[in-house]
This record gives C-alpha cells, sequence and structure tokens, in this order.
C-alpha cells in the first residue's frame, strides 16, 4: 500500500515509479480523487461548525421569545445537518476509491532493479558450482527409473492434471529435504520455526497482497477462508495490528507448509512432471525488520537459501529480477535458479524478496524505537527456503546415472537411515 502523503509530496516521483512498473498517468487520478476527498472533509468540518454555532443560539432566540429568530436556527440547524451527512458519505466515496486505486499498484521499485520486459531481461549477479556432465543424455525427473514413485496417473484420477502422488522413496526423500531444510534454517540461521494455518481470512490475503488482485491465483472455500499460496501469508501477518518493540527487530520465521495455488495463468506451462502443481510443499522465510536493516537481512535470506543448494552440492545462479519480472509487492527480487540437466537450463527453485513498509501498511504493522517514540512501519521480506518439490527434482535429475538409479547428495544421508542412492528399481539403498 502507499503512503498518500508521499504520492501528494512527490508526485513526479511516484509517477516515474509507476511508469516503470506499466501504469503510466496514475498520479493525476490519484491527487484528483484526494484533492476531492479533502475538500469533502474540509466542507464537512466547516458545516459542522456552523450547524454547532447555531445550536447554540438556538436556545438564546427562545429565551429572547424571538420566534422568527428561533425557527430560522433551527431549520439552519436541520439544513446543515443534513449538509454534513452528505459531505461525510461524499468523503467516504473518495476514500474507497483513494484505497481501491492505491490497493491495485505495485510496490515502488528500488532504484537497482534493472529495467526490462520479461524474465529474459534479468541479469545475472552470481553463479555458484559447475554444471554436471554426464556420460549419457540425462533426462527429466520424471523419466528417470529411479523415481518411479512419482505417481502422476493415480494423482490425475484422485485430483486431476497438476498433481503427484509420491511412494516410497520418492516420499521419503521429499521429507527429507524439507526436514534437512528446517534444521538449517533453525539450529544454523537462527530461524524460528512455526506451525501456522494454511486457511485465512480475506484481510489476511491482502495484507500480503494476494488480494484483490491476484484472487484467481489462490483458491477460496465455501465459506470464505482462502488457501494459503505460500506461508508467506501466515508468517508476515503474525505481526499484523502490532507495534513491535524495536529491541525485537529483527524477527526471523521459517516454516514447512503446504501451499495451494491455481496457476491460473500457466495453461500450456510445464504440463508434466511436478514443477508447476496446484498442491506443493515449500519450506519458506520471513523477516520482519526495521527500516535500515532491510537491506542486509535482503542479502543474508539469499545466502540462506543459497547454502541449502551448496550444501546439496546442486549448481545455480542468482539472478536480480527486472522491472517486467518483478511481483506485485516487491521493491527488489533475487531468483535463485538450480540447474536441472532434464531441460538443460536453470529454473527457479526460490526468490527471496524486500517489500519495503509495502505490506506492513495494509496490514498496519509497526514497531516503536524506544518507549513514547511515534510508532513507524516495519519492512517485511519474503523467501522461499526452499520449494520442496523442486528440489527433489534438482536432486533427481542431477544425481541420475546411466543405470537408471539415483546417487544422492551426502547431506540427506543422515535423514535417510544412512541410505545413499535410489536404485532403478526405486528403492532407497
Amino acid at each position: 500500500m502507499h503512503d498518500i502523503r508521499a504520492i501528494r509530496e512527490n508526485p513526479d516521483a511516484f509517477e516515474a515509479a509507476m511508469v516503470r512498473r506499466g501504469h503510466a498517468g496514475v498520479t493525476s487520478g490519484i491527487l484528483k480523487i484526494d484533492s476531492e476527498r479533502r475538500a469533502a472533509i474540509a466542507a464537512s468540518e466547516a458545516a459542522l461548525a456552523e450547524r454547532n454555532a447555531a445550536s447554540k443560539q438556538v436556545g438564546a432566540a427562545k429565551a429572547k421569545g424571538d420566534e422568527a429568530e428561533f425557527e430560522r436556527l433551527r431549520a439552519l440547524v436541520a439544513d446543515k445537518k443534513a449538509e454534513v451527512s452528505a459531505l461525510e458519505e461524499t468523503a467516504k466515496g473518495h476514500d474507497k476509491a483513494l484505497f481501491d486505486l492505491l490497493a491495485g499498484l505495485p510496490n515502488v521499485m528500488y532504484d537497482d532493479v534493472p529495467d526490462g520486459a520479461d524474465e529474459n531481461d534479468n541479469v545475472e549477479i552470481h553463479r555458484h558450482g559447475a554444471i554436471p556432465n554426464f556420460a549419457f543424455t540425462p533426462v527429466e525427473h520424471f523419466d528417470i527409473p529411479a523415481a518411479r514413485g512419482l505417481d502422476f496417473a493415480t494423482a490425475g484420477k484422485l485430483s486431476g492434471s497438476r498433481f503427484v502422488v509420491l511412494r516410497g522413496a520418492m516420499a521419503r526423500l521429499h521429507r527429507a529435504l524439507a526436514q534437512f531444510m528446517l534444521d538449517l534454517h533453525t539450529n544454523e540461521h537462527g530461524l524460528t520455526e512455526m506451525i501456522t494455518p494454511v486457511l485465512v481470512r480475506d484481510e489476511i490475503m491482502f495484507g500480503t497482497n494476494q488480494l484483490p488482485k491476484f484472487a484467481e491465483d489462490s483458491y477460496q472455500t465455501t465459506n470464505g477462508w482462502w488457501l494459503i499460496p505460500t506461508s508467506e501469508v501466515t508468517l508476515t501477518n503474525t505481526v499484523a495490528g502490532e507495534i513491535l518493540d524495536g529491541a525485537d527487530l529483527p524477527l526471523r520465521m521459517t516454516s514447512h507448509t503446504q501451499c495451494f495455488r491455481s496457476e491460473a495463468g500457466s495453461a500450456g506451462k510445464d504440463t508434466s512432471g511436478m514443477l508447476r502443481q496446484h498442491q506443493f510443499e515449500k519450506v519458506e522465510m520471513v523477516s520482519i525488520t526495521r527500516p535500515e536493516d532491510s537491506d542486509a537481512e535482503h542479502l543474508r535470506m539469499v545466502k540462506c537459501a543459497q547454502t541449502v543448494l551448496e550444501r546439496l552440492g546442486l549448481a545455480y545462479r542468482t539472478v536480480n529480477l527486472c522491472s517486467g519480472d518483478i511481483g506485485f509487492g516487491a521493491r527488489r527480487t533475487h531468483d535463485i535458479e538450480v540447474w536441472l540437466p532434464g531441460q538443460n537450463k536453470f529454473r527457479e527453485i526460490s526468490s527471496v524478496s524486500t517489500c519495503g513498509d509495502f505490506q506492513a501498511r495494509r496490514m498496519n504493522a509497526r514497531f516503536r524505537r524506544e518507549e513514547g517514540d511515534k510508532p513507524e512501519f516495519v519492512h517485511t521480506l519474503n523467501g522461499s527456503g526452499l520449494a520442496v518439490g523442486r528440489c527433489l527434482i534438482a536432486v533427481l535429475e542431477n544425481g541420475q546415472q546411466k543405470d537408471g538409479s539415483v546417487i544422492l547428495p551426502d547431506v540427506l544421508h543422515g535423514y535417510l537411515g544412512g541410505k545413499t542412492r535410489v536404485t532403478a528399481e526405486g528403492d532407497l539403498a
């Protein structure tokens, strides 16, 4: 959510920021509604003052026996009461129009976000690990014999397309990956593990900017709850409506949850396998910080996600998302893309974003630096640490062998009872 006072004070800067986002010309409309709203409020206050003054004079006129003046003042009071009511309704209408307009506009990006049209204009800023060489042609995860425990046929019978049933070794490997991520984030990265609901109210989705603009991308139950697309929604909203003690910041949280997305805009994309699904699992990271700490926290969170891939021995690259690819609520986003040999390309496995005070304003989440200080809005950050299913894909594809088996990363052996590979028959060994 945007600060109307900041727009009013520097409209040219806001317009330039919205032009970068593809929303040219919105500032004049915002200022027009704001001006009309303020005019209605001022007129209402003036009419209220006149009504109050007239009300005080009514009794005096009655006491003097001046019936004509008494009637005039009584009529004036009634007229002003109606005028105040009408002006207040007008102001409320402008308030709603302004709120709706601002709620539908994306965040202002930082200056270091590169301009660009789409993902092809993202800028690589870091690369780690060597792309593996194979003595055979590597295949995608769903064609690896060891991954026969990925059952898309049964999932299709149960739920339709973009679902999967995991059996045996695949289910255990998936669980091991999630456990490894949580242990790393809690034991080494200092994040507090949380277990949160996957069903939330409208205002919670609004707080992290899933509503109103992206309603079609999420699922809603018949009684009004929304299924979360990521635990960013719940973790971030734990501070909604709060005034935090500045000494307690930053707050760093992580959660492993089911996530649900309709994939409304991805028709025809990644239809095979489990790369893009309606139901998936993710280990999420969320930080709540002071404004001056959010840039450093962003880099810290990126490193947390990168460390997961480094411990798994997976090659990856980090890119700075351009203006045409960055998310609605982000001021800056760094995507981490893992190498998938089966596709012969890097694919996104984590997005780490700083949102500034954009979400905090929507949630009214604030902090005090010292007792008695005026509350300030916090900054919020979120990132995948990581998407578990996509990590499973990467482990399978990078560890695949010519005989159809998969060699597993050393760091997972302890989570698998000492097992080091998945055989071509689909068993842990």
